[in-house]
């Protein structure tokens, strides 16, 4: 059974009639074509018993083709109105359209609004986004080897990062050398705008890399990841520039031992709860319990961010096939901030990451 079948199925024991799905993302899970459509509209509408298209803007269509799509497509011009092309494609199939499928988490008010003119009599309540995080939550061998792929760019990315480096550099300036060096090699994607934090700039846990120049004596956190055939890799390291403070060492330190000893510790059968509490403890037993103010880890593959949350009060088993970030940090305003992170798979025994640059502290510079 191919993915779009499974959705098929979905919709039918939950006695839908059709299903329109909005999210990129999961467009291009279920098809292979990815498009941002920005303002415009893609979606792709799948039947329980009827021939699933993808509605796109028109200079879109050629693309979608290409790609091995071997349903319709339907293209509309930037004056038409898309939402009208939609119901009539969808009215054409279909006699009966009492009850749609849509993902809730992704479509936002305006455009169901818009749907609901097109659809007057069509109760939208049934919620997908469930269903296609259940979906993606297992990877295959081949997304693993994906991310394999793109693990090892990250591994390269943070090579050339820490040769960038230097005191006086911008943060900005070791971001684009990596960039560039990574683009010499094909790669053109980042998976997220690359984080390179400097000193106490990175106990901004979301801060954003700037103009902060490198200083000597102090941690330098790289958090960055690439794309390989849509999948990501998303990994993060603190280096060290000179010689930092012994306050800035013994973070690092902790942080290093959380993140290590919540990785050898992941396995099949223990709940994301579990390995949350593993790293949690470590930091809090050594004084730095308030600093630490994220989950553990989140789910990834084809987005940075997927289902399930690796933290307190999830209590989900891990299973094979899962993949998943462990990346523990430590944050104190004004002083410094580490995270040190790799994403995993759960295998039959234990856990294998994607990323293998060294977490033992780097000197650099």
């Amino acid at each position: 059974m191919n993915k779009i079948e499974q959705i098929q199925n979905w919709i039918a024991e939950n006695k839908g009639d059709f299903g329109l799905i909005s999210d990129p993302k999961t467009i291009q899970y279920l098809t292979g074509f990815y498009s941002d459509p920005v303002e415009r509209v893609l979606m792709l509408a799948v039947f329980k018993d009827a021939e699933p298209f993808i509605f796109a803007p028109a200079l879109e269509v050629e693309a979608i083709k290409d790609t091995g799509w071997n349903h319709p497509v339907y293209g509309y011009l930037d004056h038409e109105n898309p939402w009208k092309m939609i119901a009539d494609r969808v009215q054409a199939l279909l006699v009966d359209q009492k009850t749609v499928a849509i993902e809730k988490a992704n479509l936002p008010v305006e455009r169901l609004e818009a749907l609901q003119r097109f659809f007057p009599a069509t109760n939208f309540a049934l919620n997908l986004t469930p269903e296609i995080e259940k979906m993606r939550l297992i990877k295959s061998a081949d997304e693993i080897e994906k991310l394999n792929v793109a693990g090892k760019w990250a591994d390269f990315a943070f090579a050339k990062g820490f040769e960038a480096a230097k005191i006086g550099t911008s943060e900005q300036q070791v971001a684009a050398d990596l960039e560039y060096a990574l683009k010499g090699e094909g790669i053109m994607e980042m998976s997220f705008d690359t984080l390179i934090q400097a000193g106490a700039h990175a106990a901004e846990p979301h801060g954003a890399t700037g103009p902060t120049k490198i200083e000597n004596n102090q941690l330098v956190l790289f958090d960055l990841g690439t794309v390989w055939e849509g999948y990501i890799s998303d990994a993060s390291r603190t280096v060290a520039v000179g010689k930092p403070d012994q306050k800035s060492m013994d973070i690092y330190n902790v942080c290093l031992e959380a993140q290590l000893t919540a990785q050898a510790a992941a396995k099949p059968g223990m709940m994301a709860s579990e390995l949350d509490k593993i790293a949690r403890d470590i930091i809090t037993q050594a004084g730095y319990g308030e600093y630490f103010i994220h989950r553990l880890g989140h789910g990834m593959g084809m987005g940075e961010h997927e289902f399930p949350s690796i933290m307190e009060g999830n209590d989900m088993l891990l299973r094979p096939g899962m993949c998943f970030s462990i990346e523990p940090g430590i944050y104190i305003p004004g002083v410094a901030g580490v995270r040190i992170e790799d994403c995993v798979h759960i295998t039959e025994t234990g856990a294998e990451p994607f990323t293998h640059t060294t977490k033992e502290l780097q000197y650099v510079d």
